[in-house]
């Protein structure tokens, strides 16, 4: 137990504290623009990042992941603040910790299993659109010097790490160019641009909302829909930062803390957040392994607002921009061209579909549930073909039935049967094939029963032990004797 927890503190102190300053930093702006999305203050999503990133430092599953407010949950929001104001919200934002920690305790994390992953390349695309396509704002059609300082920017932090690896390019990036727009008194975009930023600690208070069902039946349905977002795209992101870093997470113990951590965030004035692959990313890649990242991440996000708040709003926004822009480059997945050439049709539409959906409605949940249930329709497509082959014998047919008999596939199964056949011995062979469900023992029942019309006499065969004991248990009896049908 110390030893791990040794590991996931203290394994990476100088990597972790300065890759904490760099998201620290990058957060700023993020969070500021996801409450303007919202339609609160900046303070709510500021004081939202610094909160969920300190507890989940010390609760989540995932070393080295950062949490925060994101754009997917503001999204959700919006409603709930138009129609019913802040303390609604923050009661929303306990409530949905509440659930996550109930998913989590449930083992929800089982459920990733099911996504296919053809989906989580197009989540991971479609993030990456997302990302650059929040930048564009920033730096599109403002001025020639931001276009400059964009460029500026992607050189340091593309070309500076062959030559200088012990400080993270983009931390170099921020502190350099922010002092020559400020010294050469440039006229460009700010952070202090987006948001008053107010110099002061969260406080603690309970949200001021009625204690009645009234109040639940408001605030439950955006509950649920915010703890399904928020734990879908922290389980996506952190299976992504396993594949980055090569090692496991606890996922389950990941929805437990991302629930504890908006529950305590509720409390304190912050909107509900979760995992943010941008951030994770830029975390990941500036050195970050261990939870000290995530801790640094939140403490030095308050730091910068209390304590340097005259000058982090001093901060250009296009160096935010080419950093930000960074991250897209490298979250893409640019070996999705050839996986689009080399998969199979089925996997790349499916991939396709995700990225679109998710791009055109900036719900990570509907791209991926989406994902998910065009890939389970195909699957089905594919597994119910089935075959029968019919041999003649002197004494009477053989049928071999060849795939997987199911709900799908019963169709298919009836119609490869001739049923005019008379006075012959009918045996129907399933070792190659397996029963699945009721459907599939009523097409049996009912391919029997016709041939038993016929005057046929009719044998099953070569079923295996599951699905003998299907048969056995839901096949109905034979209208012209009280026994069931031979199943050998």
């Amino acid at each position: 137990m110390i030893n791990k927890m040794k590991k996931e503190w203290f394994s990476n102190v100088k990597g972790d504290v300065l890759a904490g300053i760099v998201v620290a930093l990058a957060l700023i702006p993020e969070a500021i623009a996801f409450s303007i999305i919202a339609g609160v203050d900046p303070m709510v999503g500021l004081y939202a990042s610094f909160c969920i990133a300190v507890i989940i430092a010390f609760v989540g599953g995932r070393p080295g992941m950062i949490s925060a407010a994101t754009g997917a949950m503001a999204l959700l929001m919006v409603p709930l603040v138009k129609e019913h104001g802040l303390n609604y919200l923050l009661a929303a934002t306990i409530l949905t910790g509440v659930i996550q920690v109930i998913f989590g305790v449930f083992k929800v994390a089982k459920l990733m299993k099911f996504i296919p992953r053809a989906v989580m390349i197009g989540f991971v695309n479609a993030l990456a659109i997302l990302i650059f396509m929040a930048q564009v704002p920033h730096f599109l059609g403002i001025s020639n010097m931001t276009y400059v300082f964009v460029a500026i920017t992607l050189v340091i932090v593309y070309v500076l790490p062959r030559f200088i690896k012990s400080i993270p390019a983009p931390l170099i990036a921020i502190i350099a160019l922010t002092v020559v727009a400020i010294y050469a008194n440039l006229d460009l975009r700010t952070v202090g641009d987006l948001g008053a930023i107010t110099r002061s600690l969260p406080e603690f208070f309970i949200p001021n909302v009625p204690f009645t069902f009234e109040t639940v039946a408001i605030v439950f349905p955006y509950s649920l829909a915010l703890a399904i977002v928020g734990l879908l795209e922290t389980l996506l992101t952190s299976s992504i930062v396993d594949d980055m870093t090569n090692t496991d997470s606890n996922k389950n113990r990941e929805a437990r803390g991302q629930g504890i951590a908006n529950i305590i965030t509720g409390f304190f004035g912050g909107m509900a957040g979760c995992a943010m692959i941008g951030q994770s990313v830029i975390n990941v890649k500036s050195g970050g392994r261990g939870r000290l990242s995530t801790l640094i991440a939140g403490l030095f996000l308050m730091f910068l607002i209390i304590v340097l708040g005259d000058l982090v709003v001093q901060i250009p926004m296009p160096v935010l921009v080419g950093i930000m822009i960074m991250v897209s480059i490298g979250t893409f997945d640019w070996s999705s061209f050839s996986y689009l050439r080399k998969a199979p049709k089925s996997d790349a539409a499916v991939m396709l579909v995700t990225v679109i959906i998710v791009v055109s409605t900036h719900d990570l949940s509907k791209g991926v549930i989406a994902g998910v249930i065009l890939s389970a329709i195909f699957f089905v497509a594919k597994i119910s073909r089935i075959k029968v082959a019919k041999e003649e014998h002197k004494n009477g047919l053989l049928f071999n039935v060849e795939g997987q008999l199911f709900f799908a596939s019963v169709e298919g199964f009836v119609n490869s049967f001739d049923f005019t056949v008379e006075n012959r011995n009918v045996v129907i062979d399933f070792s190659n094939s397996h029963i699945w469900d009721d459907s599939a023992v009523g097409a049996i029942d009912k391919v029997v029963i016709k041939y038993r019309e016929q005057n046929n006499s009719v044998t099953i065969k070569g079923l295996d032990s599951a699905s003998k004991k299907i048969v056995d248990k839901l096949a109905i009896y034979n209208n012209n004797s009280n026994k069931k049908m031979p199943a050998h």
